[in-house]
Order: structure tokens, then C-alpha cells, then sequence
């Protein structure tokens, strides 16, 4: 792998930094902020102040630091639920939808729910190299970004397809008519789709649009009025989608 950085990579699959508009609903002791990789955004979770709080599946991928170990946080299709160890404090990189299996070289759906480390992922060099990279940056969050540019630097960009097809089901369009705006076949989408969201487009959509609707209902937005405004059949709809990605009622994720 190249030693530097060029975040040409990212560019080029059309989005731009802080770009993710995926909601995260915040537990105590959670930070994040936009990274300079563009679409992403690093954070932190002190585990100390809470440990109980599910990760809900958003459609992205994460680079974590946690014990000294890189770990690759795969495309979730449930909420997992941290099993918290000796560490106090994670550390991690969230990828915009679709670009980090081509910095990693691996199909998204050969991770979907699994939190790999990267020694298991890259060569054993790379993983060494990539572990230095942290242990120089001043804190983990920035390490994290290094070991992304360093990976960008070696590997061919996403398909810039991968943003349209994240725009155009977030938005609510379906999956047929994604396919023809994108003058793909159904075939097509659905093999594109594993390969770099690690589930076909109809998980993705109902994922993203599970996502929007915690958003307007966390905005206090009628459950109702969310369920009509995301395209689910009524607030009953809602209810089960919701309880199937998180293990638990949607009134249990608006709780402050």
C-alpha cells in the first residue's frame, strides 16, 4: 500500500465532506464530528457513561479502534448491541454508503453483521502498517483518517453509481424505479448493491427510510404524519419495520 494520502478516491464517487445525512440518534457519551474524508464523519462512544444504547443499521460501514485492534464494522441488518470489554472509549470512521468495500478490497456482504479486525481483512503488512498510522496521529479519530487516505491512495475510487443509488432510494424512490433512472436492471442493481452495501436495494431502501422516519419522529413529528411522509402504509407499518431492524418498540427509541 502507498504512504500517502489522496483523497482523489473519495471525490470521485460524488460526494462531498459531511455529506451524510444519515440520523444518529446520540447516547451519553457520544461525540462526532465531519471528517476530511469526504461523506464521512468520525466519532467517539465512552462506554463508561453508557453501554446500552443499540447501534440501529444506517446502510454504512465502519473502521473502529478499540483496544489497540483495527476492526471493520460491517453493514448491519439488525441492531447490534456492543459487548463492552476493557475498553472505556471507541473510537471510529463511518463511511458513507457503498465507498469503504473498495477501500477494503472485500465485498460488503462478505461482512454484513460482523466486526472483523482489519488484520483479518487486509495482508498482515497492511494491518501493521495501518495500526502505526494510529499510534502517530495525535488521537485515534485522526488516525482513523489517515488509514483511510492511506488505503484511498492504493485502491481504485467507487463507482460514483453507489451515491446516485443512495439518493434515489433515500429520497423514496422504489427499487424498480431507481433501477430505470439509473438505466440499470434489476439484476444489475441487486449485484451491485450486495456487492458494495452488502444487502440488495430493497434492504438498503427500507434501512434508509427507517432511518428518515426516526429522524422526523425524534423532530417531533407525529408518528402518523412520519409514517405518511416516509412512504410507509400507516403508523402500524411503521411499528413492525422499525421493531424489526431494532429488536424493540419505536417507543423505546424516542425515549430521551
Amino acid at each position: 500500500m502507498p504512504n500517502k494520502a489522496d483523497s482523489n478516491a473519495f471525490r470521485q464517487v460524488g460526494i462531498e465532506n459531511g455529506s451524510r445525512s444519515v440520523d444518529v440518534h446520540p447516547p451519553p457519551g457520544y461525540r462526532e464530528r465531519p471528517s476530511e474524508v469526504p461523506g464521512a464523519v468520525v466519532w467517539t462512544r465512552d462506554f463508561a457513561l453508557d453501554a446500552a444504547t443499540a447501534v440501529l443499521p444506517d446502510g454504512c460501514m465502519d473502521l473502529l479502534w478499540i483496544d489497540g485492534v483495527l476492526r471493520v464494522a460491517g453493514p448491519d441488518t439488525r441492531a447490534y448491541r456492543p459487548t463492552v470489554g476493557p475498553a472505556v472509549r471507541i473510537s471510529g470512521l463511518r463511511f458513507y454508503p457503498g465507498t469503504a468495500p473498495a477501500l477494503l478490497g472485500v465485498p460488503a456482504h462478505e461482512l454484513r453483521d460482523t466486526r472483523a479486525e482489519l488484520a483479518d481483512v487486509l495482508t498482515p503488512a497492511d494491518a501493521r502498517h495501518a495500526t502505526d498510522l494510529i499510534a502517530r496521529a495525535e488521537n485515534p479519530m485522526r488516525g482513523l483518517e489517515s488509514v483511510a487516505h492511506w488505503l484511498a491512495a492504493g485502491t481504485d475510487p467507487a463507482d460514483p453509481m453507489l451515491a446516485h443509488i443512495v439518493t434515489h432510494l433515500r429520497a423514496g424512490a422504489s427499487v424498480a424505479a431507481t433501477a430505470d433512472l439509473l438505466d440499470l436492471g434489476p439484476r444489475r442493481l441487486h449485484r451491485i448493491s450486495l456487492t458494495a452495501f452488502g444487502y440488495g436495494p430493497k434492504t438498503l431502501a427500507r434501512i434508509l427510510r427507517m432511518q428518515r422516519a426516526l429522524a422526523l419522529a425524534r423532530a417531533g413529528t407525529p408518528l402518523a404524519e412520519t409514517a405518511a411522509r416516509t412512504g410507509y402504509a400507516d403508523q402500524a407499518h411503521l411499528s413492525r419495520d422499525i421493531r424489526d431492524f431494532a429488536g424493540t418498540p419505536i417507543s423505546r427509541l424516542l425515549e430521551p
